[in-house]
């Protein structure tokens, strides 16, 4: 399919470079784009070609410019008054990761107009990590996996948690979160696709959703909504590995194993422990989910001398060389 033509404008040069780097360093950025310094440059190029999107600069936006045949235009604002009757005004200096999250909201909602269909690929594994035992490094071994992972296969990580603490953890400023692409679950294929585009964020080479931030809203999920974006971001977001960090403060979390091609339950050896996963693996019989208990490998832990720090040093370290050797033993990754 040919991909969509998104056209960047700005006499800035130096901003242009910056921004268009960072846009076609974007894995999974779905257009080809053609940045341009020079008014003519542009103009010659749009009189010639169907410019799907342009995002160009106010003080660049001339009349001109504005008779092209363009699907959609952009402003990047430099001076906070917003120009142009029905043209979306972006703040031009702001993180490029932000700039990219307002364009393809944008276009997300450009799409849905449209009722443009989105070809899916091939459904991404799930692997799904749940312990009735608290505090049992369950998300430390989840993003050492997801990030090891990532190195070779394109994975994304979802955390189920009510208070995953990213926000101060990795600095981050997020736009939009998983309660948000909740919201967008029932929106057509290719406008959903761009609105769970906008939305991921990167560790290294780890793909993550934001968690929610306010996670009590997670309480009032349904076990069908749940199943049903999960599904929809395994067939159609391009992911070879999903890793699911889940809990019992949502509802479904059993549906949702049920899902899974893998599950890892991370386990300990004393009384109250083993009390715990007997408990556990009771209820799954009682629920008629014995299919969870068939797909589930239980691993016990070996004492580790020093955990990494940040989030971002989870690929080094004794987690992460005993994660490797797991997923060579397990998976068949290498």
């Amino acid at each position: 399919m040919k991909k969509k033509i998104l056209a960047l404008y700005d006499s800035e040069k130096d901003y242009l470079d910056s921004l268009a780097e960072y846009l076609k360093g974007r894995e999974e950025f779905p257009f080809a784009l053609h940045a341009y310094s020079e008014a003519d440059k542009l103009l010659e190029f749009g009189k010639k070609e169907q410019i799907d999107i342009l995002l160009v600069a106010e003080s660049d936006f001339t009349y001109e410019i504005s008779k092209l045949d363009i699907g959609k235009t952009l402003l990047l604002n430099e001076s906070g008054t917003v120009r142009g009757e029905n043209i979306k005004n972006i703040d031009k200096y702001q993180k490029a990761e932000n700039i990219w999250y307002e364009l393809m909201c944008d276009y997300a909602d450009f799409t849905e107009a449209e009722g443009r269909r989105l070809v899916t690929g091939t459904r991404a594994k799930l692997i799904g990590l749940y312990s009735p035992v608290r505090r049992c490094l369950q998300t430390s071994f989840a993003l050492t996996l997801g990030q090891t992972l990532a190195e070779k296969k394109k994975t994304l990580y979802i955390s189920f948690e009510h208070y995953a603490g990213w926000n101060q953890l990795l600095d981050k400023n997020v736009r939009g979160d998983l309660t948000a692409l909740l919201y967008f679950g029932k929106e057509s294929e290719e406008t959903f696709f761009y609105r769970l585009q906008s939305m991921t964020m990167k560790i290294g080479a780890l793909y993550y959703i934001p968690p929610a931030y306010a996670g009590q809203n997670l309480i009032y999920v349904s076990a069908k909504e749940w199943k049903a974006l999960i599904q929809r971001i395994a067939e159609m977001g391009g992911y070879d590995y999903i890793i699911l960090d889940l809990s019992e403060s949502i509802q479904g979390t059993y549906e949702i194993l049920c899902l899974c091609d893998r599950i890892y339950t991370i386990i300990q050896e004393d009384e109250r422990a083993r009390a715990k996963l007997a408990q556990y693996e009771e209820l799954l019989r009682v629920c008629e989910c014995e299919a969870v208990l068939e797909k589930t490998r239980k691993e016990i832990l070996p004492p580790f001398a020093q955990l990494p720090e940040r989030i971002e040093q989870y690929t080094v370290g004794e987690l992460a060389r005993y994660i490797r050797k797991l997923i060579r033993e397990d998976l068949g990754a290498a």
